[in-house]
């Protein structure tokens, strides 16, 4: 591990203040923490950001602000989050065990790296994430768990996240600070898709810390649910997950939120999808349509082309179940 200093934040205007280009801020260190021990990050200072933002605030207008530094599982039992942001509540519980969930941040979770095998072989393994410009062996490797949406010619990988599958359905909202000052960037626009530089991630610059995560007043995010298949029941990455939130009234799709994981290099809002829902009729074969058209831009590798069929069949059974209709 590379050495490194180590400071602990009073408050955002320090931890700003505290990093420089080759810091990085210290939540709950459940990926951080790994990645320094593989010798993949090298930060040459830990910013502990811990205890900053812990607050859970239910706004006059309806909207929820999540502290960077709430922990998953605190989020997961927050009163409000069960009961008007259901997705978000079993996304948060699908991902990870329970003790890794208590130390684990929103804000940390966002800035989750890939699990991609190639990523973490650092002595054998070519990785444009890693080093930029070295190659990806996941292209003509085993790559069962990649993408099969949005990648590139230099990555493949995806995006480890549930909670941020469920927060892309959402709409939800990034609020950052840093040296130029304070903004907001939407969480479907805050992840990169890899182009040629997939080791670019985030739209953070050097420096810049998340302060919170805001979810609008959705009445539709109430009647919504999130379903990951993976390969074994506990503590597994998804091969395909589903977060979706759907009103039908008599008969017809009158809302829709619909975001996808284990499919690309961020979460996947299916736009695609929604469109084609909205207004028409919620049956199986309608969800089922519009699944295929979201899938049509799929492109396969060697090892993952039955995440196509998959996905179409999640996403169809779990807007069956929403909106009460035979699969």
């Amino acid at each position: 591990m590379t050495p490194f200093s180590y400071s602990r934040a009073t408050d955002t205007a320090h931890a700003i203040d505290l990093a420089g280009a080759e810091a990085k801020f210290l939540g709950g260190g459940t990926n951080l923490v790994d990645l320094m021990r593989e010798t993949i990050e090298r930060p040459t200072a830990l910013v502990d950001v811990t205890g900053l933002s812990e607050a859970i605030e239910e706004r006059e207008d309806g909207s929820l602000l999540i502290g960077a530094g709430v922990k998953n599982s605190a989020l997961a039992a927050h009163r409000a989050v069960r009961t008007r942001y259901p997705v978000l509540a079993r996304a948060i519980l699908a991902g990870a065990s329970a003790q890794i969930r208590n130390m684990a941040t929103v804000g940390g979770n966002l800035l989750q790296r890939t699990r991609c095998t190639y990523f973490y072989d650092n002595e054998g393994a070519r990785c444009n994430k890693r080093v930029p410009g070295e190659g990806c062996d996941a292209i003509g490797g085993f790559n069962r768990i990649h993408a099969i949406l949005g990648a590139s010619k230099a990555c493949v990988a995806t995006h480890p996240s549930d909670m941020c599958v469920a927060l892309a359905a959402l709409d939800a909202t990034v609020h950052i600070s840093g040296a130029g000052g304070a903004r907001q960037v939407a969480l479907t626009d805050f992840h990169h898709l890899p182009g040629d530089r997939p080791d670019i991630e985030t739209v953070l610059a050097p420096g810049d810390l998340i302060t919170a995560v805001e979810l609008p007043a959705l009445e539709l995010a109430a009647h919504s649910t999130y379903r990951k298949v993976r390969d074994r029941a506990s503590y597994a990455f998804a091969l395909v997950s589903v977060a979706a939130a759907l009103k039908v009234s008599d008969g017809w799709v009158s809302d829709v939120r619909l975001a996808l994981g284990g499919v690309a290099h961020k979460p996947w809002r299916a736009s695609t999808a929604e469109r084609l829902l909205m207004g028409g009729s919620a049956t199986a074969e309608a969800f089922r349509a519009a699944a295929e058209a979201e899938l049509a831009a799929a492109r396969p590798l060697g090892d993952n082309g039955f995440k196509i069929e998959l996905a179409a069949r999640t996403i169809t059974a779990v807007l069956s179940e929403l909106a009460g209709a035979d699969a």
